[in-house]
């Protein structure tokens, strides 16, 4: 029986189907790296460009991964802007000044001394006015009478804040001519050193880097000096709490809405900003005895 010829083996074709799953490897990898370099992005405009024409390449239905890609608004939203901290610190900056006015008020109504401690709360910051017999002989910068119980209080109040503090002391317009106060500008600013150290003395928690005096004579006064009331109220020793932080809603730029109050070199309100406080006339907001201790 005759055998059946075999036929010869067909030799292999050379096959090229690896570079099928090679192009789609490549495509992908690309992908890849495109969407992680647009992840590293903000540019919302963009991404949603790279959506698109992906989108398009691909043909692919539905909404797409670029889509959840950029900025998390919503969670940018949780966080406080910085007009939030800036209101918060000055509201949180109002609330401790009104419970020191609190307290001295508290304290000027337990003691009977309305007509002599007074409190005024105003957007510069908080004053307490101490007029001159609480504190003075007439004549005299040596604290008397009842100034070995209003300093210890003063000092604890302003221990529990930390802002600037001004001491001012002021006459009225009758003249002082003696070997000790030539005129009423030594007596105004000796009454603030006197008053100022008695306070640091007081309380071994303030720091003395805080606080200043300064000595205004008869040229800031609250009253008419024509009057022996009016310059009753004038003969005074001020102390003057000054804002750290100053608000205005339609300030936008926050270094501005925290920074330091409208205040002078002398650290004191500008002229006329404060309640009573009348403006100063001619030299007499310049030529001022100022001491820092």
């Amino acid at each position: 029986m005759a055998r059946k010829k075999r036929g010869k083996k067909h030799e292999e074709e050379n096959s090229e189907a690896w570079l099928l799953p090679y192009s789609d490897l490549m495509t992908l990898l690309l992908a890849l790296f495109i969407s992680l370099f647009a992840i590293s992005q903000t540019d919302q405009k963009k991404v949603s460009e790279l959506s698109q024409a992906f989108s398009s390449a691909f043909n692919m239905g539905g909404p797409s991964f670029f889509n959840q890609m950029g900025p998390n608004v919503g969670r940018r939203a949780d966080m406080p802007s910085d007009e939030d901290k800036g209101t918060h610190a000055y509201l949180a900056e109002s609330q401790q000044l009104q419970e020191v006015q609190k307290k001295m008020e508290e304290y000027i109504e337990q003691n009977n001394l309305q007509e002599q401690i007074s409190t005024q709360l105003t957007e510069e910051g908080l004053m307490i006015r101490i007029k001159e017999r609480a504190l003075f002989p007439s004549g005299s910068a040596q604290l008397a009478g009842q100034a070995q119980s209003i300093v210890p209080v003063v000092a604890g109040l302003l221990s529990s804040v930390p802002e600037r503090v001004v001491v001012s002391g002021h006459t009225d317009n009758v003249p002082i001519s003696s070997a000790e106060f030539p005129s009423n500008w030594e007596l105004s600013a000796t009454r603030a050193m006197n008053f100022m150290k008695a306070l640091l003395a007081a309380n071994a928690s303030l720091n003395p880097a805080r606080f200043s005096a300064i000595g205004y004579s008869e040229y800031r006064p609250i009253a008419d000096n024509n009057t022996e009331a009016g310059r009753s109220q004038n003969r005074r020793v001020e102390v003057f709490i000054a804002r750290n932080y100053r608000f205005d809603p339609d300030e936008k730029d926050v270094s501005k809405q925290t920074s330091e109050p409208d205040t002078g070199a002398d650290g004191m309100p500008v002229s006329g900003t404060t309640g009573n406080i009348s403006s100063t006339n001619g030299a007499a907001g310049s030529s001022m005895a100022t001491t820092s201790y």
